[in-house]
C-alpha cells in the first residue's frame, strides 16, 4: 500500500518540487529517503490511481520500487521522462523488462549506484519539469456553446502560456473546431491524419504541425471523414502537450469514450449549461450520475448561459445540485463572429472573455 501525504498544488507551493517514491518495500524507502535527503530533496508518496497519476505527471523525477512495477496503478501510468526503477541489489530479468514497459531511464541498483542517484536528484531539482495544463469543456446538451467557450477559453490564456495553448476538438464526426478560428484553409494536419497515435507524443512536433490561427494551435475533425476519435489518440495528444508546458483546452462530447480517463488528468473541468429545465437535469446525470461510483464529469465547474424564458441561475443550481460558478451573459455579435470564421471576443469584458478568466482562476495561479 502507498502511503498518502497531502500536497499543495505545483504552481503556488513555496516548497522546491519533490520526487515522487512508489514502493511498499521499508527497506528500500529508508535507503531512497536518505539520498534524498543527501541530494537536499524530499520525497512525495502518494496512494491512489488518481493521486498516483498526478503527482506522476508533475513531480520532476519518479523513483518505482522494483516491488511495485507488476502494480496495475503503476502499470497504467502513461510515458513521460525522468522515471527510475530503483532495486536492492542485483534485480532479476523480469524487473528489467517491467522497467522497459514502464518507459524507464534507468535501472538503479542500491549501493551500487547511489552517487548517481543523488546527482540525478539534485539535477532534476534545480531544473524541474514545467508540465502546463488540461482544460476540458462539455455542454450538457446540443447547442449549448461548449465549442465557443472552449475557443474563447483558449484564446484567453493563450497570452500568460510561454509554450502555448492547443484547442483540441474532441468529436470527430462534427464540422471541425478550426471554423470557429477561420483556420479551416490553413494547411496542417486533422484528426484522421492522427488517429493510429497511442503512447507517448512529442508535444512540440505536434504543435508544429497542426494549423495555428491567432496564436492558438487547432487540432480539428476534418469536414471529409467523420469518424470518433480514438481515445487513446485523444489522450496521447492531451498528455503529449502538457508535458511540453502547452495549455490544453479539449472540446469533448458528452458520450466520448476518453471522457473518464481524461478528466482524472484534467486540471479544470468545464460543464456549461443553458438555462433551461431538461438541459439542467441532463447535467445532474452527467455530475452526480451512478450513486455507486463517482461519475466523471463529478468534479467540474459549472458555467450556466441564460435562455428566454428559461431558469434562473439559483435554479439551475438548484436543478443541478451544485454552485454555479459563473453566468455566460448574452453576446449579441457572437453568432455574426462565427459565421464570419472570425473568432470570438474574449476582451475582459466581453461575455465569453470575463467567463473565461473565472474559469482560468480555478487553475491555481496560471489564468490571465
Amino acid at each position: 500500500m502507498f502511503v498518502p501525504t497531502s500536497r499543495a498544488p505545483a504552481a503556488v507551493s513555496a516548497t522546491p518540487p519533490r520526487p515522487l517514491v512508489v514502493s511498499s518495500d521499508d527497506a528500500l524507502l529508508d535507503d531512497l529517503l536518505r539520498l534524498l535527503a543527501a541530494a537536499g530533496a524530499t520525497a512525495e508518496l502518494t496512494s491512489g490511481s488518481g493521486a498516483l497519476r498526478r503527482a506522476h505527471r508533475d513531480a520532476p523525477l519518479v523513483l518505482l520500487g522494483a516491488d511495485v512495477l507488476a502494480r496495475a496503478p503503476v502499470r497504467s501510468l502513461p510515458r513521460r521522462p525522468g522515471v527510475l526503477v530503483t532495486a536492492l541489489g542485483e534485480p532479476g530479468t523480469e524487473v528489467w523488462a517491467a522497467a522497459v514497459e514502464v518507459g524507464a531511464e534507468r535501472v538503479v541498483v542500491l549501493p551500487r549506484d547511489e552517487t548517481w542517484l543523488v546527482e540525478r536528484v539534485a539535477a532534476a531539482v534545480r531544473a524541474p519539469a514545467r508540465p502546463g495544463w488540461v482544460a476540458v469543456v462539455t455542454g450538457a446538451c446540443g447547442g449549448a456553446g461548449a465549442s465557443t467557450l472552449a475557443t474563447a477559453l483558449a484564446l484567453t490564456a493563450r497570452p500568460a502560456m510561454p509554450d502555448g495553448v492547443l484547442l483540441v476538438d474532441g468529436d470527430g464526426c462534427a464540422a471541425g473546431l478550426d471554423l470557429l478560428l477561420g483556420a479551416e484553409r490553413a494547411q496542417g494536419l486533422r484528426w484522421p491524419d492522427l488517429f493510429g497515435l497511442s503512447g507517448r507524443v512529442s508535444g512540440a512536433a505536434l504543435l508544429a504541425a497542426l494549423p495555428e490561427a491567432h496564436g492558438v494551435p487547432v487540432l480539428a475533425a476534418s469536414r471529409d471523414v467523420a469518424h470518433e476519435v480514438p481515445p487513446e489518440a485523444l489522450l496521447a495528444v492531451a498528455a503529449g502537450a502538457r508535458e511540453s508546458g502547452c495549455g490544453v483546452v479539449v472540446d469533448l462530447p458528452r458520450s466520448s469514450g476518453a471522457a473518464e480517463t481524461l478528466l482524472a488528468e484534467a486540471d479544470l473541468a468545464v460543464l456549461l449549461v443553458p438555462a433551461r429545465l431538461r438541459a439542467a437535469a441532463a447535467a445532474r446525470v452527467l455530475l452526480h450520475g451512478d450513486p455507486a461510483h463517482v461519475a466523471p464529469w463529478s468534479a467540474a465547474q459549472v458555467v450556466t448561459r441564460p435562455v428566454p424564458g428559461g431558469l434562473s441561475r439559483a435554479e439551475v443550481a438548484d436543478v443541478v445540485g451544485r454552485p454555479v460558478l459563473a453566468e455566460l451573459g448574452p453576446d449579441r455579435a457572437a453568432v455574426a463572429r462565427s459565421e464570419r470564421g472570425e473568432p470570438p471576443a474574449v476582451s475582459a469584458r466581453s461575455p465569453l472573455g470575463s467567463v473565461s478568466r473565472r474559469l482560468l482562476d480555478q487553475l491555481d495561479g496560471t489564468g490571465t
